[in-house]
């Protein structure tokens, strides 16, 4: 199957359960995502507190943040100790040069969302201009609900990018198309999960996460710890 030595890193976004959280990390997930947007079904703060989410020991903490005033996003990413502050609406350079004024050890992920109709030369220009700022790119399917889809975009535009900067790819991810997407030309840095991997909003489902693990590792004998 495809690139045999290609090992992307696992993002598993929409997170709400402690005991889940705690098996995902037994299992070697990269990222953990904690979505901050009130208007998600995966809205974070309905299940876990951020003293909670503080005591997440875990290098790859990911807060999921739509639109949100910068003060709110640094006091919530100081309070939950994350470590990557993932913007997922319309925000400006200048919004994220101000966020790292507040927060210069946070690294930064910039959405991009993309329709089934995408102008590729607009798309371009506008990696150009974010990716001097941001430290990681995330291509999604663009909602109206930020996220969370369950569906793919037309894939074929990342082969015409140039990107200077590693990305994530999020939208409709699973088993039965990671072949497609060992075959990318510029392979992405990191696969972002969600909703296909849930038995409903937020509640996990643990046994496809492990298989989808063992997958895209090359495990033919899984050890997995779920």
């Amino acid at each position: 199957m495809g690139n045999q030595n290609y090992q992307p890193k696992l993002k598993v976004c929409g997170l709400a359960h402690r005991s889940q959280i705690q098996e995902l990390q037994k299992s070697g997930v990269d990222f953990l995502g904690f979505i901050f947007y009130p208007k998600s079904p995966r809205y974070v703060l309905n299940h876990l507190n951020l003293e909670q989410i503080s005591e997440i020991k875990h290098l790859g903490k990911v807060g999921v943040f739509v639109n949100e005033d910068v003060a709110i996003v640094s006091d919530i990413t100081k309070q939950a100790h994350l470590n990557y502050i993932q913007l997922h609406g319309d925000e400006n350079i200048e919004y994220i040069l101000n966020l790292k004024k507040l927060l210069p050890e946070t690294q930064i992920i910039k959405v991009f969302r993309i329709g089934q109709e995408v102008n590729t030369e607009v798309l371009k220009s506008k990696i150009s201009e974010f990716e001097t700022y941001a430290d990681l790119l995330l291509f999604d399917t663009d909602s109206k609900a930020y996220g969370g889809t369950g569906e793919t975009f037309n894939w074929s535009v990342l082969d015409q990018l140039d990107l200077q900067k590693p990305y994530l790819l999020s939208g409709g991810i699973s088993s039965e198309n990671i072949a497609s997407i060992e075959s990318f030309k510029t392979k992405p840095f990191a696969l972002d999960i969600n909703s296909k991997f849930e038995n409903s909003p937020g509640d996990k489902n643990l046994d496809k996460i492990q298989e989808f693990i063992n997958l895209i590792r090359k495990q033919k004998n899984p050890k997995g710890m779920l």
